[in-house]
């Protein structure tokens, strides 16, 4: 029995330890000559260290042993990852798809990893520009095997069935309606209870950030105090059969093999963490007294470009809300772009 905890807000500063090793989190410096309990200090970096401070990402990471105690990576021949989008000819018509048919276990068993099926995208991993489309497909759990992504952030959007998340720094519960973003070379294994399905948007050289509000003044929208972070969660194991830590890089799969857990993460501190947000607490805006708001309106999470306005790809909901207006027709217009402002 796991009871969940989290920290709120989003991009916060945030510090936690498993209460099962109090003061592991050594006080006043990152990098003790020993820290509490021995524990290995390790700094995940998501920007460069000369970045502004608004913009600078990283946490510091005690852990039982050393994240590079692993065996050398292969390719791994797994999933429908693909970063060649001259594979098919482009087609300036609307695209839809019909859902992606799930495998029924025990018959062919699927994971997370196995079930990444690429649907679209646009720019490449290496140059650090770019968005890839993902849908997940799987019906049964990752059995000790992890993912890192080396390209770029998972935006996870659960259509059918819950995830249960484990992460370098804790659990999450991740159901229908809610959002979580894996954040650039966070190691995550991912537990399913059936049949699950959904869609992941992945984004290269950027991250995921509160959209501004401007005119809207200081609420509204999603609130930073919503975005829900895991506490810090351990698991001392060894796997003398061999623990797979799967890498995504440069849009392929490679795997290592080490003979102990992962999460063994004791303690952390950082502004650089995983998180996740419930959609039904996303504050809508729009009252009209004529025509239709743009859709800009309902951006929950955006990553931006040094162009500033336009964004390399934009996470909108339309959720349920009142639409007040007079003299208009309610449904929102055809809009027809002459340049991609964002997906």
């Amino acid at each position: 029995w796991f009871i969940f905890q989290y920290l709120s807000g989003f991009g916060n500063e945030h510090a936690s330890e498993d209460p099962r090793c109090p003061g592991a989190l050594p006080e006043g410096q990152n990098n003790p000559q020993v820290c509490p309990y021995g524990l290995y200090a390790e700094q995940l970096s998501g920007s460069a260290f000369t970045c502004p401070r608004p913009t600078n990402k990283r946490s510091w990471l005690y852990r039982i042993l050393p994240s590079v105690c692993h065996k050398p990576f292969k390719l791994l021949e797994e999933g429908h990852l693909t970063h060649n989008w001259d594979e098919v000819e482009p087609d300036p018509n609307q695209l839809r798809w019909k859902p992606f048919e799930i495998p029924k276990a025990p018959q062919s068993k699927v994971d997370f990893v196995s079930g990444l099926h690429t649907l679209c995208g646009a720019g490449e991993p290496r140059g650090r520009n770019g968005i890839a489309i993902h849908i997940y497909i799987c019906n049964t759990s990752m059995l000790n095997r992890c993912l890192y992504n080396s390209d770029g952030d998972f935006l996870i959007v659960p259509q059918q069935g819950k995830l249960l998340i484990t992460t370098e720094f804790g659990k999450m519960m991740v159901e229908p309606n809610e959002i979580c973003v894996i954040q650039l070379g966070m190691r995550f294994s991912v537990e399913v209870f059936g049949e699950t399905r959904g869609y992941i948007l992945e984004v290269y050289g950027a991250h995921f950030e509160l959209p501004d509000l401007g005119p809207i003044g200081a609420n509204g929208l999603a609130n930073p105090r919503d975005f829900l972070v895991p506490v810090a969660w351990y698991e001392d194991r060894q796997v003398p059969g061999g623990y797979t830590v799967i890498s995504k890089y440069q849009g392929k799969l490679f795997a290592a093999q080490q003979e102990f857990s992962p999460f063994n993460v004791v303690a952390w501190h950082g502004n650089y963490t995983p998180y996740k947000y419930h959609l039904d607490k996303f504050m809508v805006i729009n009252a009209v007294a004529f025509d239709h708001a743009d859709p800009s309106i309902f951006t929950v999470l955006t990553a931006k470009t040094t162009r500033p306005g336009v964004a390399l790809a934009d996470f909108v909901i339309f959720p349920p809300r009142w639409g007040v207006a007079n003299n208009t027709f309610r449904p929102p217009y055809y809009h027809r772009m002459s340049v991609l402002c964002g997906l």
